[in-house]
């Protein structure tokens, strides 16, 4: 029998208060950050897998379809063998013995190669206070040795043997299983006959081919009295956020509860909607060599931001002073379009393909599709994206071979239908 590990339904604090409360949110103590050592060689773990990032954020703040790739993964929030509780999150100094490899957070953002292990033949259900693999072994097959370069986008603190009893365990995004690259090319049938829940070795590697500079964004719920950003776009993940506050001195940002990419900045004026901030890698080097960047509150945030993630353009600073300004714009614009076509169509259902294509002047590293379908149509089936369905609403993300598009480039992605063949809705498509 096939078991899978499907760990959906992540728990995200985001904490949206009143005026008051959010001043002194960003007025009030830090709260403290205990790190964990991170593997500097490949560890091995066992791994499970899950469908995808929560509504509207996944445990490091940020939208899946705002993810530098579509290949993610969740880290253990617990260290807690034997221990199935549930604990503060973040986890407080004096727990620190507690902490995973989540680290409160220290650790979203950054990338971890992969390389799948060995099979299990028996039992391996997570099951709490059980072994791993019962009634059976670990055995090396055909797949052993694929890899992936996936980022880290999501927490694992559920109450079973894997989160818990395991500190190496890595929760990967389903979509990615048949994705993983052995002599160069997709295994494409390790999950679901293949998988049984494996071992895996993994370590952390730079972003790859990393370009660009940060991406910035307000978080749902952001106005001018709790002003949440999320930090993205990152070469060596994100260990804090400074702001530079109306005294003019530099202040740590606290962080939006373990949402490791989400914090809470400052104004540059009293009440102001004017920041400037500068970042801390993993390394808790600054970024960029101290290069600050400035911005402000967007008029769609007026008087708080509707949508789960609302981009914002900035300018830079190299060093810590305010002079020779360079404005850019974050890598996540570009244009594109997605046109529909049916392709077959039968009796209570069709086949749609819709091409993808970079109408921008720049090349885009990812895209997201989406419609409305105007009946009770479902997606049976879909290929070259990563499909979603949430009532009549459609979303497609990219695959990770699919996302880089020249300016002028096209790819396409196709989805079997069940139910009539309606005339096709207008479809949108944001390039990141």
């Amino acid at each position: 029998m096939e078991l899978r590990g499907n760990l959906s339904g992540r728990r995200v604090t985001l904490v949206v208060g009143a005026a008051l409360a959010a001043l002194a949110v960003v007025a009030g103590s830090l709260v403290p950050r205990v790190s964990t050592a991170a593997p500097a060689v490949p560890v091995t773990g066992t791994a499970t897998h899950f469908d995808g990032l929560g509504a509207p954020y996944g445990g490091c703040g940020l939208p899946q379809e705002v993810l530098d790739s579509q290949d993610f993964v969740a880290l253990n929030v617990y260290n807690t063998p034997g221990d199935y509780s549930f604990y503060p999150r973040p986890i407080p100094p004096a727990q620190a013995a507690k902490i995973g490899l989540w680290d409160n957070g220290r650790n979203c953002g950054r990338f971890v190669q992969v390389a799948i292990g060995d099979y299990c033949t028996g039992t391996n259900d997570g099951a709490a206070g059980q072994p791993f693999c019962r009634n059976g072994s670990w055995i090396a097959d055909g797949y052993s040795g694929a890899t992936l370069t996936m980022v880290v986008a999501d927490s694992c603190g559920d109450s079973n043997a894997w989160c818990r009893d395991d500190p190496n365990h890595l929760d990967l995004s389903t979509a990615s299983l048949n994705r993983f690259l052995r002599n160069g090319v997709p295994v494409g049938d390790l999950n679901p006959a293949h998988w049984n829940n494996r071992k895996v070795s993994w370590s952390y590697v730079p972003s790859p081919n990393y370009t660009g500079d940060l991406r910035l964004g307000f978080m749902q719920g952001a106005q001018r009295y709790w002003p949440a950003i999320a930090v993205s776009h990152l070469a060596n993940g994100i260990h804090g956020v400074e702001y530079l506050g109306e005294n003019g001195a530099w202040t740590q940002a606290k962080p939006n509860s373990d949402m490791g990419q989400s914090f809470i900045i400052g104004p540059t004026t009293s009440a102001g909607t004017s920041y400037e901030i500068r970042v801390r890698d993993a390394a808790d080097a600054l970024v960029n060599g101290g290069r600050t960047y400035r911005f402000s509150l967007p008029g769609q945030c007026s008087p708080t931001c509707s949508a789960a993630y609302t981009s914002v353009t900035y300018t830079t600073s190299d060093g810590t002073g305010p002079t020779t300004t360079t404005t850019t714009t974050p890598p996540t614009t570009g244009g594109c379009t997605a046109t529909a076509t049916v392709t077959g169509s039968w009796s209570g259902g069709y086949q749609m393909e819709i091409a993808v294509k970079n109408t921008g002047q720049a090349p885009l590293s990812g895209w997201t599709s989406s419609f409305s379908f105007t009946g009770d149509q479902r997606v049976q089936n879909s290929w070259n994206a990563v499909v979603s369905q949430t009532g009549r609403q459609i979303t497609a993300n990219n695959q990770g071979y699919n996302g880089s598009l020249a300016a002028g480039a096209s790819t396409t992605w196709g989805a079997v239908v069940q139910g009539t063949n309606d005339p096709l809705p207008p479809m949108t498509c944001t390039g990141r």
